[in-house]
């Protein structure tokens, strides 16, 4: 699954590339893609893309009249620019998104489709795919540090495993260890200045 960083990057560059230009079509490979019935495809073309936006770990792509087209990328879900009416790959494509200045590609990997989209009318059936939780790239380190201590979950888990392997030094946590805890606070550590 993309992690936030990368759903950032695609946020940028979406909003780079789509922003002000009308969807012209919208091209579902795969019908198990979409979750959603009603506003139908048809609904959005014509319509003019006014950004892109992340919620949690979702793309968000916002057309006029408050139409969004909610796409979680799952595990191997990936957006691709790509020309204008360029065809959707045959094994890896589940959708295309038309504009005149080239065409957005939905591909996945795997044998398993878990991608999704979701196309609402709205921004109170928008804030229904907001998971909730702490805004990470908002947050101020007091309301960090108080999500981290309101769980009592290892460091690894907080991190995520996508960044396991990575030294918690930096942050003087102790690997595996629990939220909050300082090296100098931890057990091993108690011995060893005694």
């Amino acid at each position: 699954m993309p992690e936030l960083p990368d759903v950032t990057v695609y946020v940028e560059r979406l909003t780079a590339l789509l922003a002000g230009q009308p969807l012209e079509r919208v091209r579902l490979a795969s019908p198990f893609l979409l979750r959603t019935v009603d506003p139908p495809p048809a609904e959005l073309e014509g319509r003019t893309i006014e950004g892109a936006r992340r919620l949690g770990k979702r793309v968000v792509l916002a057309l006029e009249g408050a139409r969004f087209a909610v796409l979680h990328l799952m595990i191997a879900g990936r957006l691709r620019w790509a020309p204008p009416r360029a065809k959707v790959p045959a094994r890896l494509g589940l959708a295309a998104f038309e504009v005149p200045t080239g065409t957005l590609l939905l591909t996945e990997a795997g044998t398993q489709r878990r991608a999704s989209l979701h196309l609402v009318r709205g921004e109170d059936a928008l804030a229904a795919f907001d998971p909730g939780g702490l805004e990470v790239l908002e947050a101020d380190l007091p309301a960090f540090a108080a999500a981290l201590a309101r769980e009592n979950r290892t460091l690894r888990r907080m991190r995520g495993n996508r960044y396991r392997a990575r030294p918690s030094a930096r942050s003087r946590l102790r690997r595996g260890g629990r939220p909050g805890r300082t090296a100098s606070a931890s057990p091993r550590s108690a011995r060893s200045a005694a």
